[in-house]
């Protein structure tokens, strides 16, 4: 007898091992459509994270996300942290940053959509106007290729400087420079430290978003940059995952009406480069 319900207990014990398998394949699926709705977002210091907590995270908030935020203070960590799914996206940086940043470390980001960005401007605590430069006056400037460009830029602009043609953004040096009659002594430093150089020189170059960060108004600066589009910062994220549902929900965050009441009607974001898609 005993033998003759071997056969079937075996039957009884596949069956039940293959709805177990079945239900933990749906649980499985279950938790990972759960994850889904967590975003882990990162900012470096500057505005973007306000313009995010209080102008995007509500909308995505209400389509049932919850978001962690982590800060960086460098442009290499953020970006890798992408790339390896650490984080799903960042906000702080253009897209000219962003490819030098691809080719350097060998990632493959991409902007999803430009964020309100606050243009690079030219400070002084020494001096209150442009007419004040002398010979040998000290200029601080980004020590990365792609924003000391965009010093160059500003000092070509107020007639400093004049600039070899076509220089490529992600190799732009001292050296670009064609004819300094100023005769004018460049310390390039981190862009973060933009600010602090400011007692040390006579102008600085400063990113807009360390400006704002370290409490100076755009409105102080004697020459703010004639800012295009691709140096509109961008939110970041890994290039597979564009057509993602999340990414296609946080561009809708930036382009809902929501988010641009909250930018136009805050006098903290006068003089802002605004994207295009704002109506």
């Amino acid at each position: 007898m005993k033998k003759k319900w071997v056969p079937f207990i075996l039957l009884v014990g596949a069956v039940a091992l293959f709805i177990s398998g079945c239900g933990s394949k749906n649980t499985t699926g279950n938790a990972a459509s759960e994850e889904k709705k967590t975003l882990h977002i990162s900012f470096n210091p500057g505005p973007y994270s306000d313009q995010f907590k209080n102008g995007v995270a509500p909308y995505l908030e209400k389509k049932g996300y919850k978001i962690t935020y982590k800060e960086f203070t460098d442009g290499v960590q953020p970006n890798v942290a992408v790339a390896n799914g650490d984080i799903d996206a960042n906000v702080f940086q253009h897209s000219l940053y962003l490819a030098s940043m691809n080719k350097r470390e060998n990632i493959d980001l991409i902007g999803a959509v430009q964020v309100p960005t606050p243009p690079m401007g030219l400070y002084s605590s020494k001096h209150t106007s442009l007419d004040e430069v002398s010979n040998g006056a000290q200029i601080n400037l980004p020590n990365e290729p792609v924003n000391m460009l965009r010093a160059l830029n500003i000092l070509k602009e107020v007639g400093w400087i004049t600039l070899k043609d076509n220089i490529d953004p992600l190799q732009t040096s001292v050296n670009d420079i064609i004819s300094n009659p100023h005769h004018l002594q460049f310390v390039a430093t981190d862009p973060a430290q933009g600010p602090r150089a400011l007692e040390d020189v006579d102008f600085a170059a400063i990113q807009g978003n360390f400006a704002v960060s370290n409490g100076m108004k755009l409105t102080s600066a004697l020459q703010l940059e004639n800012m295009t589009d691709p140096f509109t910062n961008v939110v970041a994220v890994d290039s597979k995952n564009k057509d993602k549902p999340f990414v296609k929900d946080i561009i809708e965050g930036y382009h809902s009406d929501e988010f641009q009441k909250y930018i136009k009607s805050n006098p903290v974001y006068e003089g802002y480069k605004l994207p295009s898609y704002f109506k």
